[in-house]
């Protein structure tokens, strides 16, 4: 396994050895293991992640809570043995104390048991996945989801396809536990006909049979959850096969955002998204955001690296409140009462300590630049709370 060690607040990175590290140096110190998707077509979504947890750092002053932070960062490649194992070398030999990063939900439900049942009371705070188990039966006390629940964003499309006068949907999305959340939120809110509910395989590239399929079955319009590579394929292929003009085709954010549509171009143009945050959202904290990412890596941020930084700002403001980590209860209810200044706008935990927040509608257009971006249509859902809390049993 390459790991990486960042060094808070310089952006720097250099390989680590194999070897066992070294204890603390000073009690007053923090070790957070990133794990997230480094290699392969979806490596975007984990480079936007680390991208935005470091700059999450750098705006805390390079020191979480005061602490001296050290970042731990390993590629999870999508597999999710590879990202139990790492886990367990994290939580285990590296002694972390918090974890984040994961993308992928089958990687997260792998490795939740080794994070959560650790003795040492290890937390942690999703960046992205939000399964439907992590949510609701499995629901643990350190475990908390600074993104949403896997449904909601389709959910929220759901809602709107549905406000739209849209009768017959053809849905599809990868076969993981978060494209089987996807379309599961997604149906919740839809009232019309489900022409055919496609489950692919996770990576797929190629879509023609999934087109010719579509194209046959004539439906009003298509709903599709594929983020990363996938969905770049996707969309390219669906415009290429003549069927965006004669069915119209709608997405969440993670199917048309940043790590996406620079690779799609003009073929997203007019799209609409559905969303929890976008780039175009204006309040003081995302502005900031916005423009320190962009000129710190020349590119417009995702929802990925708006999460990641997210997380950061919610641990940092989490151990001033607390005094740190070492009263585990008490940091625990710092986080539950989220002081912090999310760049999404409203934001607080349901009591399965998923987030209760608004998700929106975009439709792609170009800014003054002639970059794509995700233009706010409207609010769909406003204080959205997932359909999994009434199953969470977690004592207070």
């Amino acid at each position: 396994m390459k790991r990486r060690h960042f060094v808070a607040g310089t952006g720097l990175a250099a390989a680590a050895s194999a070897t066992v590290l070294p204890a603390r140096a000073q009690a007053g110190s923090l070790r957070i293991g990133l794990l997230t998707t480094l290699s392969g077509p979806s490596a975007g979504l984990g480079r936007d992640t680390v991208d935005g947890f470091n700059l999450g750092i750098r705006h805390a002053g390079g020191r979480l809570g005061g602490l001296a932070t050290e970042v731990i960062s390993a590629d999870d490649q999508l597999k999710p043995d590879v990202g139990k194992a790492t886990a367990e070398r994290m939580v285990q030999r590296d002694r972390v104390d918090i974890m984040t990063g994961v993308v992928f939900s089958n990687v997260m439900l792998a490795i939740s048991d080794t994070v959560l049942k650790d003795r040492r009371g290890v937390f942690y705070l999703s960046s992205n996945a939000g399964p439907s188990e992590l949510a609701g039966r499995d629901c643990h006390p350190n475990f908390f989801s600074v993104s949403w629940q896997n449904d909601n964003t389709h959910e929220a499309m759901g809602e709107h396809m549905t406000k739209a006068g849209i009768k017959r949907a053809y849905l599809l999305a990868p076969n993981y536990p978060a494209g089987k959340d996807a379309l599961t939120g997604f149906k919740r809110f839809f009232k019309g006909e489900i022409v055919a509910e496609v489950y692919t395989q996770i990576g797929q590239t190629d879509y023609a049979a999934e087109l010719a399929a579509l194209r046959a079955a004539r439906p009003e319009a298509t709903y599709f959850f594929y983020p990363g590579g996938m969905g770049i394929a996707f969309v390219r292929q669906y415009t290429a096969a003549g069927l965006a003009q004669q069915v119209p085709v709608f997405g969440p954010s993670f199917s048309l955002d940043q790590t996406i549509l620079p690779a799609i171009g003009d073929a997203a143009l007019g799209l609409y998204a559905s969303t929890f945050w976008s780039e175009k959202l204006e309040n003081p904290a995302n502005a900031k955001f916005v423009a320190d990412f962009e000129a710190a890596h020349n590119r417009i941020p995702s929802p990925y690296a708006a999460q990641a930084y997210d997380a950061a700002q919610l641990i940092d403001a989490a151990l001033k409140q607390a005094g740190g980590i070492a009263d585990k209860a008490k940091f625990r209810n710092a986080l539950r009462a989220a002081n912090f200044s999310s760049v999404r706008g409203p934001f607080r935990f349901n009591a399965n300590h998923f987030p209760i927040q608004n998700y929106y509608l975009t439709q792609i257009q170009k800014d003054a630049r002639g970059r794509l971006v995700n233009e706010l249509r409207g609010v769909i859902f406003s204080s959205h709370a997932d359909a999994y809390s009434g199953q969470c049993r977690m004592k207070p």
